[in-house]
This record gives C-alpha cells, structure tokens and sequence, in this order.
C-alpha cells in the first residue's frame, strides 16, 4: 500500500504552515523521509498572485485591520465564494497533478480552501482519497472550514469542537486532538522547564515580534527599564531590526536578541511567559509548552477565537500597549509569582504536545475503516 501522505497548506496565516510542517515531519519519522508531501496548490498554480495576496493580507492585517475584519466577514457569510473555491481552472489542474503524481493514501489540509477544490474534482468523477482537516484557529472558525467537507475534522480544543457542533457537523466526524506541533515539543517537554520563581529566580520572557513590527523599540525600552527580568527578544529575519535592539541592550545583562531561529520549542519550554501577536500556531506551540501568553496584537477575525480561548481558560491576558504589558508582567511575577502560577496552571487542560501523532493515528483508523467498509462490499 502506498503509504505516503499529501498535506495541503497555503501561505496566509503561519498557522497553516506550522501545522502541516508538523504533521508532515511527524509523518515522516513514522514512515521514512519524503512519505509526507506539503504542498500548497494555489502557490504552485498562480505564483505571481499568490505573491500579491500574501502581500496585501500582511498590509491588511497590521496597517488596515478594520479592512481585514470587514472581509472576513464577507468570507464567512459569502455563498458565492465556496462555488469559486471549487472551480479555480489552475488550481484544479494543480490539485490533479498532485493526486496523479503522489497517489497518497490520505489528503490533510490544514487551509479549508482547498476541501471545494477536491469536492469539485470527486463530483466530476475524479479519484480523490479520503480527505481530512486540522482546523488551525480556535473559537471564531469562518464557516469555510466545514461547508467544504471532510471526512473528518481534527479541532485544538473542545470549545472549538463546540462551534463546528452548533453548526451542524455530524459529531461522530469531529475530533478533539489539539493542534499538531512539532515532535520536539514531546521529547523535550519532560526535561526542561522554567526555574521555579519562588526560589528568587529571575522571571524569563520570551518576546516574539511578528509581521507588526510598529512599535516594537518602544516596547523593548520600556521592558529593559526592568532590571528584574531575563528578556528573549525572537525578531524573525529583520536584520535592522535585531541590529538596533542588540544596540538598545548592550549594557544590560540577561538579555539575548535573537534572529530567526530554530529554538523556538526550547525557549518556549524554558521561559514563564511568551508575548506575542495571538496567531494560531505561536498561540498552540506556547499551550503545547505550557508557556502562558500575554497577546500583543489580535488580528481581527480567526485571532480573535485564539485570544478569547486565552481567556476563557484564565491564560495570560492582552495588552497591546507597552504600558499595560509592563503593568501586567509586574503583577504576573509578585508575590513569588501567584498570577503566573495561576495562568500555568490554566494552560494544563490545554497542552496536547503529542497532537501530531494523534491525528494521523486517527487518519489512518478512518482510512482503514473506509477500506474494510469497500473491503467487505466486495
């Protein structure tokens, strides 16, 4: 039996990309190198405009959020664009090709756009596997991710289960598995932690700057008044902007500036709190690591969802202004940090570090299933 796997994903929100990293290195330890394919139909079918798009909805969301909310919206409530979505030329032929070349056992799709592409190609008799998707916001799901159908939807948490529930996805085709991270976070969860603040330990964040770069001098300024605190600045590949907060730092000790890095599992795992925009997949990778959360930037739309499960569970808080950050990192940490022993202990319910293997252990039950079902019919 072939036993190699398509993960289908696409480029606006990490989160997409992060869980179908995850799942496909995940897939491959099980099986060997290369038995998972990520691709991303729309990319390899329109290069020029999938640059483009990516493009404005960067600008949408950090310079014209209220733009970004309004077609969000749209996009939920459109009858017309599920249609579209089905009948793209290029990405039909994308999506086909695909199928053709790898002939997967199973297709994985972490982006819900592409569930109407393959509901078109099975309605005009093309042979399409069996198709599942990992749901990669919380909370406020558009209701692109269930009107495309799927043989199956792997969701991070029960209060998300509950919104494809109310919207009348058949119970028995959702499963609560959490959101697919990678296998790092498993192997190293059990051996490294933060130091217990009690002990007179330094309190150690993580602060993670995103596309929405504004305002971030200001914030570091203010942070390294706080003589206190251990600081990890994650600045991704702005090389400007890494070069001036290294700058900023240099006379004060417990402070690293990192660019882009493949520590991100380990410094989540080893610091008290991560400040960050609520994007989907930084927001599961700080719960699989049981780091608490203090959201910069909410994205209005699917971040909302991520932020309002923060909250419901009693995780982290939002400041958006380096004046209440502070203030709330201060109450955090007193008295031998009680809030933060609170937030931490709000993140247990939620840390699924093995989300990963999960989902593909239920992909391949299902996909047995179906196959002792076509078995047993002849």
């Amino acid at each position: 039996m072939n036993r190699r796997l398509l993960i289908l994903t696409a480029g606006f929100g990490e989160g997409h990309n992060a869980a179908a990293r995850a799942l496909a290195q995940t897939w491959d330890e099980r099986e060997g190198e290369g038995a998972a394919v990520v691709a991303d139909p729309f990319a390899e079918a329109h290069p020029a405009s999938n640059t483009f798009l990516r493009w404005a909805y960067l600008g949408a969301i950090n310079r014209l959020p209220w733009a970004w909310r309004a077609l969000y919206g749209w996009m939920d409530r459109s009858r017309l664009l599920p249609r579209l979505l089905g009948r793209l030329p290029g990405d039909t032929q994308s999506m086909i090709r695909l199928l053709e070349r790898h002939r997967p056992l199973a297709v994985v799709s972490t982006f819900p756009g592409h569930n109407f592409t393959l509901r078109e190609i099975g309605r005009r008799g093309g042979a399409v596997p069996p198709r599942f998707t990992v749901v990669t916001d919380s909370i406020s799901l558009n209701s692109l991710w269930w009107t495309g159908d799927s043989a199956a939807w792997f969701v991070p948490n029960e209060d998300s289960a509950a919104v494809l529930r109310t919207a009348g996805v058949d119970r028995g085709r959702i499963d609560v598995t959490g959101f697919p991270v990678p296998p790092v976070f498993a192997r190293l969860g059990g051996t490294v932690a933060p130091p217990a603040l009690s002990g007179g330990n330094r309190p150690r964040i993580l602060v993670m700057i995103h596309s929405g770069r504004r305002g971030a001098e200001g914030t570091a300024r203010l942070l390294l008044r706080e003589l206190g605190w251990d600081l990890t600045f994650a600045v991704g590949r702005d090389e400007g902007l890494r070069r001036r907060l290294t700058a900023l730092a240099a006379d004060r000790t417990g402070v690293t500036v990192l660019g882009w890095t493949r520590e991100i599992p380990r410094l989540l795992l080893t610091h008290h709190v991560v400040v960050s925009k609520a994007g989907g997949a930084t927001t599961q990778e700080a719960l699989a690591a049981g780091c608490p959360m203090i959201v910069s930037q909410i994205v209005p739309g699917q971040e909302e969802g991520n932020y309002e499960l923060l909250r419901r569970h009693g995780i982290g808080t939002l400041a958006t202004e380096p004046t209440a950050l502070v203030a709330a990192l201060r109450e955090a940490f007193a008295r031998d940090g009680e809030g933060w022993a609170q937030w931490r202990a709000g993140v247990a319910g939620l840390r699924r570090p093995h989300a990963a293997a999960e989902i593909l252990d239920r992909v391949e039950a299902r996909v047995r299933g179906e196959q002792d079902v076509v078995g047993a019919a002849r």
